[in-house]
């Protein structure tokens, strides 16, 4: 090991302590999950902020392959070399973007690229609304701290010629393109170009605003590496930016604001003189702290130990980075696909919906205890529809990625409103649903892939290379149950709205599952278009496990063998009944066939409920999934987070109930961690103040559920129902060792 990785790594756990007066903000780590492939960052933000002020440390100058292979993203734990602070970033994603407008402090001699000026640090510290590391080659220390559309920075010096350098064109997307121009001898304005994501092509542009709060010495652009003329005020490239040099005192400090948007250049000014009136390094610390504090003490913890508070905690606040505001503080954002500004009115306008990974846990999460902004991303789906002609998948800055599969925002829209989200035109969404659904649309072979050959075979056939020259769909079995999932919850909303005619339609459309499944080997199993099975077939797990078998994504058979969540009852009965059920499913986790950073399988630890006399598995395997995937330090997320999916699975998981079916308002039972649990809820889309889980003493050092009341009566099943949590119940569990 590295000195730098022991260096950073003590002064890391140093800086994680928790207060006498304790608060949720003490127990959140943001440093959990910057390790392992989990691609989170520790950079200061507010709760669904536009801004995340963090640290960017993956660029190498020496090229050492050490960390090579963390290049694209800006943060990865012990990586040794600090270039700055960027103003937007992304949390759990697979694919590099964003990651723009990198201020630099310095000493001594001014540089201007990255190779020259890039330094180690150390002295590292993150808090929710807070980040600060120091830089011991320059003598500063750095702060960051953010408010939802502007980010701060306070450099102090130790003596001598100090510099600012604001990089514009600097970024881990792959589009290039920048400008900036000197609007005073303290201010800037520009914009960078971004797009791109997982090489979908779609490019956007991202603003900015940035000032200082000290007249410099000097100041000035540079291009291309070279310092611009000194009656230079604007220029425009690929690697452009501006500098601003002072004489320091020992302590004497500096401040930069930034201002963003995703509008124009006088949005993002706005949003700057609205959210910052004056430089208050202190104060906008001071309130982004404040606002985590009231987000996170929505759901009140007892009992337990410090580490699975933080888990819990950290958890939690990973879920509330994403999806995130888009719209400026005046109303205005960029419309889906066309880039058109409009206002949202009296509503928050959100984007980055990872829709193929939060439809199965942030959602519902944010239904039960953010409602409002559960409700507010909904209508920004709706309006995504109503300005680009379709729900979106993947959805970037108003940009349509296209990146997964299936149909997602069909699950979403249909699981919060049977959660109780019911604000919307569900005439609209309705209709959404249904042209997403429709093969004649122009550009349906975009909107679902191979839901033509789905609905005329009744399954995706694998293409045979000997046979057909057909575009394949990636993930032909992997595809298909995506849309058996979004045709049940599109019957439901049918059902919901009357069209019974389409309910029984789509329920047809959902059942094609059974015909991905082969009874003589006991798996789903990719199928070719003349009916044959895919020949050396091989249910099993790749090298890595997320490697893609042939008719899945990043999967095996193993990880889609089982999802089927709509309809658990058929399921079981096509893998031979109750008995071969549990047995394969056993088998999937005890052979290590479990792959806990895929979505299609993390529900697998709940399935065991369904068969009765077997819930004490469910239990024994939430607790030690618990255990096995998930920490407290930098690697407590196993693979990515996927704009909190992971994170939400361990909400519920150690909340002690899990919603393993979208659209279904049912929770599935597990032995919960803690020794009572208080879910404050908001009386304007329910009826009860507070759901209570009370679990009594020691709570986490017991696995297995003895018995249960629910408001005082006996309850022996091993689901709840989502009305018994929102009318305010009362869970009381005694549990055994």
């Amino acid at each position: 090991m590295r000195w730098y990785n022991c260096f950073i790594g003590l002064f890391l756990l140093a800086s994680f302590v928790v207060r006498a007066d304790e608060s949720p903000t003490d127990y959140v780590n943001p440093f959990i999950g910057t390790s392992n492939g989990g691609h989170t960052h520790p950079g200061a933000m507010c709760p669904f902020g536009m801004v995340s002020v963090s640290p960017f440390n993956s660029y190498d100058p020496f090229d050492d392959p050490a960390f090579s292979e963390h290049k694209p993203y800006t943060y990865f734990y012990g990586d040794p070399f600090f270039s700055g602070f960027t103003h937007t970033n992304m949390s759990g994603v697979g694919c590099p973007d964003l990651g723009t407008f990198v201020v630099m402090p310095i000493s001594g001699e001014l540089k201007i690229t990255p190779a020259n000026y890039v330094c180690r640090y150390s002295e590292e510290v993150a808090h929710p609304g807070y980040y600060a590391l120091s830089l011991p080659e320059y003598g500063i220390r750095a702060e960051a701290s953010a408010t939802l559309r502007s980010g701060i920075e306070r450099f102090t010096f130790s003596g001598g010629e100090g510099h600012i350098l604001f990089n514009a064109g600097m970024s881990v997307s792959t589009v290039s393109g920048a400008f900036v121009k000197i609007v005073s001898s303290t201010e800037i304005e520009g914009y960078k170009k971004i797009g791109n994501f997982c090489g979908n092509g779609m490019e956007s542009t991202v603003y900015f605003v940035a000032r200082v709060n000290k007249q410099p010495q000097k100041s000035g652009l540079w291009n291309n590496k070279e310092l611009c003329g000194l009656q230079t005020i604007e220029t425009e490239g690929d690697d452009v930016g501006a500098y601003f040099t002072y004489n320091m005192k020992d302590g004497e400090h500096v401040e930069i604001q930034v201002g963003v948007s995703y509008v124009s250049i006088d949005n993002a000014r706005l949003n700057l003189d609205t959210e910052q009136s004056g430089f208050q390094f202190d104060t906008v610390r001071k309130n982004a702290i404040g606002s985590w504090d009231t987000e996170l003490s929505r759901i009140s913890l007892e009992g337990g130990t410090e580490k699975y508070k933080c888990m819990f905690y950290t958890a939690l606040y990973h879920v509330l980075i994403h999806p995130n505001i888009l719209n400026d503080i005046n109303g205005e954002y960029p419309t889906y696909l066309s880039g058109e500004i409009r206002n949202s009115g009296n509503r928050s306008r959100y984007t980055l919906f990872s829709l193929w990974d939060t439809y199965r846990t942030v959602h519902p999460l944010l239904s039960l205890v953010y409602p409002e902004r559960q409700s507010d991303m909904i209508n920004s789906l709706i309006d995504m529809y109503r300005e680009g002609g379709r729900l979106p998948k993947w959805e970037l800055c108003s940009m349509e990625t296209n990146v997964m599969v299936g149909d997602p925002a069909i699950p979403v829209l249909v699981d919060s409103y049977v959660r109780g989200i019911c604000d919307f035109d569900i005439e609209i969404a309705y209709q959404a649903m249904l042209e997403n659904a429709d093969t004649g649309r122009m550009d349906a072979d975009i909107v679902r892939p191979g839901y033509k050959k789905f609905l005329e075979l009744g399954y995706i056939p694998e293409p045979d290379g000997k046979k057909d020259n057909e575009a394949s769909v990636w993930g032909s079995v992997s595809t298909g149950l995506e849309y058996c999932m979004a045709d049940y919850a599109l019957a439901s909303m049918a059902k919901i709205v009357g069209k019974d005619s389409d309910y029984l339609l789509f329920m047809k459309r959902a059942g094609y599952y059974r015909n991905y499944y082969d009874s003589l080997v006991g798996f789903m199993r990719p199928k070719y278009k003349d009916g044959r099975w895919l020949v050396d077939f091989d249910p099993n797990p790749g090298v890595p496990a997320w490697h893609s078998q042939p008719g899945f994504v990043e999967g095996c058979s193993w990880h889609y063998n089982f999802f089927v969540p709509f309809d658990m009852s058929e399921l079981i009965q096509l893998n031979g009944g109750e008995k071969a059920f549990i047995n394969k499913l056993a088998e999937c986790f005890e052979k290590g066939y479990y792959n806990m950073g895929n979505e299609p399988d993390i529900s697998y630890p709940y399935l065991f409920n369904y068969v009765k006399g077997e819930e004490k598995r469910t239990q024994y395997w939430t607790r030690h999934c618990i255990d096995t995937y998930f920490g407290d330090d930098q690697n407590g997320i196993t693979d990515n987070d996927d704009c909190g999916t992971m994170s939400a699975w361990l909400v519920f998981s150690m909340l002690g109930f899990y919603p393993d079916c979208p659209a279904k308002p049912v929770y599935q039972l597990t032995a919960p961690i803690f020794d009572k649990v208080k879910i404050r809820l908001q009386e304007s889309y329910y009826s009860g103040k507070f759901f209570t889980i009370n679990a009594g003493v020691n709570a986490c050092k017991k696995s297995y559920i003895k018995n249960m009341k629910l408001d005082g009566e006996r309850y022996a099943g091993f689901t709840i129902n989502h009305s018994d949590l929102v009318r305010g119940g009362i869970l009381d569990i005694v549990l055994e060792e």
